[in-house]
């Protein structure tokens, strides 16, 4: 029976520079993207669940059996990390059989090739897990949440599609829930709603960074928020 492979033979730099001109292969549309190597089973099935910047795939193996007929994706910009991922999930295939067909791993750049992936509100949920935060402000436009990829987000995910994020850093937390906020196809999510969302939990500590910010007793910050209607098109 397959082992899972150690995370020890896939280290890799924490951060990586999103701007770099990085070798990626994709679709020239979302129509020309052959899922099934990345799915067995039936080809059809539409991607309805993005981790973006998905790391070491805690939360896609956490939300498989939670959601057994929805088809997850991560994706992670890094190398080793995504070779991991996926010799991760093809372990698990093998020793649960009749699990984890519906997660996958995929090496992109999302802030380039989303649209590439996916149709205008194919997505009904995106994460957004301790992002790097890029501390200088020269970087801050290399942050993962930012104005011009609102757009990009809000075209791929359908109404009422619901977006997460956590991080352990205040600053970026207030930055994104800033963004967000002021985008006009964006609401937060009372927190007092998210009381019955079974996912929110799994947010703390499904991941690789959520367990080390807790051994280290930090503060993390939870954001959600929900794609509304367009006003424009009332």
């Amino acid at each position: 029976m397959a082992s899972l492979p150690q995370k020890r033979y896939y280290r890799q730099r924490a951060h990586s520079n999103p701007m770099a001109d990085h070798c990626f292969d994709y679709p020239v549309s979302p129509d020309a993207m052959d899922w099934s190597k990345f799915y067995p089973g039936e080809e059809n099935t539409p991607v309805e669940f993005l981790d973006v910047g998905c790391g070491y795939g805690g939360l896609l193996t956490t939300l498989s059996p939670m959601f057994p007929e929805t088809r997850m994706l991560g994706l992670e910009i890094r190398v080793k990390v995504s070779d991991y991922v996926m010799d991760r999930i093809a372990a698990l295939r093998t020793q649960n059989p009749t699990q984890y067909q519906n997660i996958a791993c995929l090496r992109t750049n999302a802030m380039k090739y989303l649209p590439n992936f996916f149709k205008k509100g194919q997505l009904k949920k995106m994460f957004f897990l301790y992002p790097d935060p890029h501390f200088k402000k020269a970087k801050h436009k290399w942050r993962i949440v930012n104005q011009c990829l609102l757009a990009e987000y809000a075209y791929v995910l359908q109404e009422c599609g619901v977006v997460y994020t956590i991080t352990d850093v205040k600053d970026l937390h207030e930055w994104m829930v800033k963004h967000f906020t002021e985008h006009p196809l964006f609401q937060r999510i009372d927190d007092h709603d998210l009381k019955d969302d079974p996912i929110v939990e799994k947010l703390y500590s499904s991941t690789e960074e959520g367990q080390k910010v807790s051994r280290n007793q930090g503060e993390k910050f939870v954001a959600v928020f929900r794609r509304t209607s367009d006003p424009y098109l009332r």
